[in-house]
């Protein structure tokens, strides 16, 4: 979806909502339905049903819990996104966990928010997602990218370490952190995969990290601070 047309009641974000609590699925439907320029088009309480009814549904945002009783959404986040490279998955759960975190990431996920979210904020982050932005929380990408580090404090600044990258890598690393695989990126740039994965291992070894999901996270914070990344009232 585009910028012009996310904000639109002509042209609403459809939002396909997947959580085992039909209490938390009637609460974020009612919040997310009372919005102009938003339309809740199906939900589902189990990985099954989402991954059956989901794609016919053709939703923009995918609210995905994390932890189900037949699976998980970053599971069903995968699967949706193979099916819908378009569709941006937002992943809402009650735990901090770090290991979901990366998972989610890995998965193509463009947000992890805590269930303890605003109302306000969830509808934001909804918002950002459905135009095209990557959304997490920044304690949370924080606090994992120094637990990737394995704790060193010593680490150089994201900016710092972001300063040696040419502008093509730069692009790179943004759709990486956007949440896209190595042939979307490719398809992104007119570039092949192969020439994607050489650019992609050149800014790893410049960034001081072994892990796409860690370069990941370094665009997060990077944009982040800079302003012009994501927030949960970002745009």
């Amino acid at each position: 979806m585009s910028d012009a047309e996310a904000c639109s009641p002509h042209r609403p974000i459809r939002v396909f909502l997947l959580d085992d609590h039909e209490v938390v699925r009637r609460g974020v439907a009612d919040l997310l339905d009372a919005e102009p320029d938003i339309e809740v088009v199906g939900d589902a309480g189990t990985a099954a049903h989402a991954l059956a009814r989901g794609p016919a549904l053709r939703p923009d945002v995918a609210v995905l819990d994390v932890r189900l009783p037949d699976g998980d959404g970053v599971s069903v986040c995968r699967e949706l996104r193979s099916r819908m490279p378009g569709l941006a998955c937002l992943m809402l759960t009650s735990f901090d966990d770090d290991e979901a975190l990366l998972d989610a990431i890995m998965a193509g996920a463009a947000g992890y928010v805590l269930k303890e979210i605003k109302g306000a904020d969830l509808v934001a982050a909804v918002r950002t997602v459905a135009s095209g932005s990557s959304m997490l929380d920044p304690a949370t990408t924080a606090r994992l990218m120094s637990s990737l580090r394995g704790g060193d404090s010593e680490a150089p600044p994201e900016a710092a370490a972001l300063s040696g990258l040419s502008p093509r890598e730069r692009e790179i690393l943004g759709l990486i952190g956007a949440g896209l695989t190595n042939r979307e990126i490719g398809k992104r740039l007119y570039l092949s995969e192969k020439t994607i994965k050489n650019h992609i291992s050149r800014l790893l070894a410049k960034l001081g990290v072994e892990r796409r999901i860690q370069a990941a996270v370094l665009a997060t914070q990077a944009a982040s601070a800079s302003g012009a990344g994501p927030g949960p009232h970002g745009t």
